[in-house]
């Protein structure tokens, strides 16, 4: 431990650009604010490393807050025959619920509901699926108390945990779980800070230019400002946007799609119902309960050849997939005028040639481009912290860097009971959805606040408090309105809440 402050704000970010712009050098120079970036730039530091982390817009501001929110445990991988990562996407899992962010992944329920149409070779396939889904639980030792195992529920279990789901002919459920993150932009902003907590340097709004092995020029956005940074290895993270950095890396973007509904549309559901998508093997939708009163609805898999754009956005087909999809299960079909929000992602798949992207490989791999940039490309979300181990190990093999072994497998986040950053006392009690968001930080949230009712909501049937709005700019380096809206909290993926919410956005910026 270094002591340093875990806070990113404003002030923060000039005092270091200003120390790198004095001619600065270090270890390493990661460019991309995302859960890989992020990663690898906790792994460098807490291997004794210097480390500035760049990201030209936002931390998670790509495909990093577009996902699942789930932590997968490798299932779907292993009916495919990627053995190798089903079982670390399984380990992976079972790290982040024990041990590095347990207050941020918790056990999700998945209900598979047993209707007419779901023939018994299909429901044969989906039990063994989800007995598989068992057996690598117990591989990659995750007990029973953290991820329960799966079971076949009667009728009446399977229409309390997904109250709208077709009563005509149900034959019950199968049931398993997974993990599911309270939100995947907090799971990122949680890894960067704990970067710096251990004396990283996180830079948001700085670009990457002219980046060789051992020096990129980066660029203040804010103030058009340059310098140039020498480095012993400059890693590449930036996701989608990797080619822009190394034009010889060739990917194959693959959009996925969610639709966004209040829960009482489907009846406040504990469990994520999930049902088979026709014509299909092993590929299923979801209907997630999450935070904010929301349910999302995914996922599609869809080519997305082209300019890579800042915000993706769906197709009409791919809406109506997803609408057509999950009323196969529901007593009362969805229409479009029930979607109160969207949103849609690009995986940054490695392009192996032809074929649907729902069948590409979710490996990644670490390339080192002619000049000596090494650059970390495809992989998914819960892999991440075995991504960054991984380019950080040939990074200190390539540079000779002197580092000691990776820490991170058994390194608690910020917000994690295990972490050791003072928790204040809060003089009143929290409410239960900023511990879910905050974990063993929540009363510093509180007892930080300067601001005038830090526990009133910022608006009316939005459960996020003031004083996480203020947080947000003080502690997790929010710049702008849509920093806090769209990233820090995710109310703006309802412009009603949006709109709502944006007063005071507003005030904690200014």
């Amino acid at each position: 431990m270094t002591g340093t402050t875990t806070a990113l704000n404003a002030a923060r970010r000039r005092t270091e650009l200003t120390a790198l712009g004095d001619g600065a050098r270090v270890d390493v120079v990661v460019i991309g604010g995302g859960i890989t970036g992020a990663g690898i730039a906790l792994d460098a530091v807490t291997r004794g490393l210097s480390v500035v982390l760049v990201e030209k817009h936002d931390l998670a501001f790509g495909t990093s807050r577009w996902s699942s929110k789930l932590v997968h445990g490798g299932l779907r991988y292993l009916a495919s025959g990627h053995v190798g990562i089903a079982r670390r996407s399984a380990v992976e899992r079972g790290i982040l619920m024990s041990r590095n962010a347990p207050h941020l992944v918790t056990a999700m329920p998945q209900l598979v509901p047993l209707l007419p149409s779901m023939n018994r070779a299909s429901r044969a396939l989906v039990r063994t699926g989800f007995l598989a889904g068992d057996g690598l639980r117990r591989l990659a030792g995750t007990p029973a108390s953290t991820l329960p195992r799966s079971r076949r529920v009667d009728a009446g279990r399977t229409v309390a945990l997904a109250p709208t789901v077709r009563r005509a002919g149900l034959d019950g459920g199968l049931l398993a779980y997974d993990g599911q993150l309270v939100d995947d932009a907090r799971l990122v902003t949680a890894v960067a800070r704990t970067a710096a907590q251990h004396g990283a340097r996180i830079l948001t709004r700085v670009a990457a230019s002219q980046a060789t092995g051992t020096s990129v020029t980066l660029i203040d956005q804010l103030t058009g400002e340059s310098t140039v940074v020498a480095a012993a290895a400059v890693i590449n993270a930036a996701g989608v946007w990797a080619g822009e950095v190394d034009t010889s890396i060739r990917l194959r973007p693959s959009r996925g799609t969610h639709l966004v509904f209040d829960a009482a549309a489907f009846g406040n559901p504990t469990a994520a119902l999930t049902i088979p998508i026709p014509g299909e093997l092993n590929r299923f939708v979801f209907a997630m309960p999450e935070q904010l009163g929301r349910v999302y609805l995914g996922l599609t898999d869809e080519d997305a050849p082209g300019p890579v754009p800042d915000v993706p956005q769906p197709t009409t087909k791919e809406i109506d997939f997803l609408l057509d999809t999950v009323n196969t299960a529901l007593d009362v079909a969805l229409g479009h005028g029930d979607v109160v929000g969207f949103y849609a992602g690009l995986r940054p798949l490695i392009d192996t040639g032809d074929g649907d992207t729902a069948d590409l490989s979710r490996e990644h791999a670490v390339v080192e481009s002619g000049d000596g940039v090494l650059s970390v490309v495809g992989g998914k979300l819960t892999e991440y912290r075995y991504m960054a181990q991984d380019v950080l190990d040939r990074a200190v093999v390539l540079r000779r860097l002197a580092a000691i072994p990776c820490r991170t497998r058994n390194l608690p986040l910020v917000g994690a009971p295990a972490n050791p950053v003072a928790t204040l006392r809060s003089s009143v009690d929290l409410p239960s959805s900023l511990v879910a968001r905050y974990g063993a930080e929540a009363p510093n949230v509180v007892a930080r606040a300067t601001c005038d009712r830090p526990t009133d909501p910022v608006a009316d049937g939005i459960d996020v408090t003031r004083a996480e709005f203020e947080y947000a700019v003080t502690h997790e380096g929010a710049l702008t309105v849509d920093d806090i809206l769209d990233r820090r909290t995710r109310i703006g993926l309802v412009e009603s809440d949006r709109a709502r919410a944006m007063p005071a956005a507003e005030e904690f910026i200014a």
